[in-house]
């Protein structure tokens, strides 16, 4: 499991998976290469799969994650995550509670929530999230439903908890340097990773970009 004394630092370059871009690729293939290319978080989301293929992924990039010693969490499906002894879950204001998720995987695991207001936040915090998933930063096709927050919403966001913050939503390198001055602590990744062609070098040119935005 994961040590959480160091999830701030391992927050900066938050890879999302999503299978929409593998083409010939295996899935376990292009996280290797995102993590070669400086992942520092991996969260397995793969809309529509069912249970024993999420279950086989979840234990294929484990074990990539334990390898590179970077904290590997599932989306929403906590029962998947448990099985997986994957070391934590991200779950939405639609998905499990967060209460509930914290109950089932206990104390050590992670458990990042989405939110969009100050309020959402602060009951996530109450109810034992690691690090709160803020967005989005700009429009994207991932979640063509979720709503761009101003500057001003992420930092009030970010004064409402003592947690960490990762900024989600339309990121690539065109818009990391907008998270310069919304107190967040990382970012967030799914197709500026995921599509690119060479992954291993696109995540390098997103990590070098994180390290100019959001000096350690």
């Amino acid at each position: 499991m994961f040590d959480k004394k160091n999830l701030k630092a391992a927050l900066r370059l938050y890879a999302v998976t999503d299978n929409a871009w593998l083409g010939e690729r295996t899935l376990a293939s292009c996280v290797e290469e995102a993590l070669e290319g400086g992942a520092t978080f991996v969260q397995l989301r793969h809309k529509g799969a069912d249970g024993d293929m999420l279950r086989t992924e979840a234990a294929e990039l484990l074990a990539l994650c334990r390898a590179a010693r970077v904290p590997f969490v599932v989306n929403d499906e906590v029962e998947v995550a448990r099985a997986a002894g994957a070391d934590g879950v991200h779950v939405g204001q639609d998905d499990m509670a967060c209460e509930r998720a914290r109950a089932l995987l206990g104390p050590e695991a992670i458990v990042g929530v989405s939110v969009q207001t100050p309020a959402q936040a602060r009951a996530a915090e109450a109810a034992g999230a690691d690090y709160l998933g803020v967005g989005g930063v700009a429009g994207t096709a991932t979640k063509p439903e979720a709503g761009v927050l101003s500057p001003e919403e992420f930092r009030a966001i970010a004064a409402a908890v003592n947690i960490p913050i990762v900024a989600i939503g339309g990121i690539n390198g065109d818009t990391l340097p907008l998270l310069a001055d919304l107190n967040v602590d990382g970012a967030a990744v799914v197709s500026a990773i995921f599509a690119a062609d060479d992954i291993a070098a696109a995540t390098r040119e997103l990590s070098r970009i994180i390290d100019e935005v959001l000096p350690r």
